[in-house]
């Protein structure tokens, strides 16, 4: 069986891309560092389908991503994949923000993907095998009023996804990157049902993604030839 490692994933598109790889017969294990109870009620529900191994830790702190992983090959023995998906956001003004507020940002949505993938990478370089696949934003791409630092996280995000494919390619090393539009998940609960119904129009397929398409979306990318690497591929219903 393939093994993959999901961060961020007691809830929400983590969750359910949890879910998508648990039902095609992946060993998986999940991580959240906010919500212990969310991740045990998600375990409880995976490990009805197949092996399950959880981590609760904060993986914005390079001693529990190293644990993360370590802990995932001690338990399944390898690792095909590392699934990058913790994240949180952040809306308001820069000229509000706090410069704490700017650094849980900052090591929560790009220090994590640092952390994990170093720790993953020399273990997927002896093997000779493996894929990284982070989940980013198109306002990682174009960024974003309001969320400036959002975008800057995952415009770093996408910058490294590309710089780290090609250093990872000759090892045989997959490294892409979703670039998610709008997703229907809690995130999302910041905005009046007047301000979703504004956003969802302003989208060309006059909706929300569920989390359940930006899941089959990534088994698609990660079931894809090795050949595919270095690629933000975006998944936003037309919007940008």
């Amino acid at each position: 069986m393939k093994n993959a490692v999901i961060t961020g994933a007691s809830r929400g598109v983590g969750l359910a891309i949890g879910r998508y790889y648990a039902n095609h017969g992946w060993n998986i294990t999940i991580n959240s560092g906010h919500d212990r109870q969310a991740l045990t009620e998600a375990a409880d529900e995976l490990s009805a389908v197949t092996n399950v191994h959880v981590f609760f830790g904060d993986i914005s702190r390079e001693e529990n991503s190293s644990l993360l992983i370590e802990q995932a090959i001690r338990t399944f023995g390898h690792i095909d994949l590392l699934i990058n998906n913790a994240g949180i956001s952040y809306i308001g003004l820069l000229s509000d923000m706090t410069t704490e507020e700017w650094h849980q940002i900052m090591q929560t949505n790009l220090d994590s993907v640092f952390f994990t993938s170093r720790a993953a990478i020399p273990h997927m370089v002896h093997r000779k095998s493996g894929r990284i696949l982070n989940i980013s934003s198109v306002w990682g791409e174009v960024g974003a009023s309001c969320e400036a630092a959002y975008s800057a996280s995952k415009g770093a995000v996408n910058a490294l996804t590309k710089a780290l494919a090609k250093e990872l390619a000759p090892s045989h090393i997959s490294v892409n990157a979703i670039s998610l539009g709008v997703v229907d998940t809690s995130m999302n609960q910041c905005f009046s049902e007047e301000e979703r119904r504004i956003l969802a129009q302003d989208i060309p397929f006059g909706r929300f993604a569920t989390p359940e398409e930006a899941a089959a979306f990534c088994y698609q990318i990660t079931e894809s030839p090795e050949y595919l690497t270095g690629q933000i591929l975006r998944f936003d219903g037309g919007w940008i």
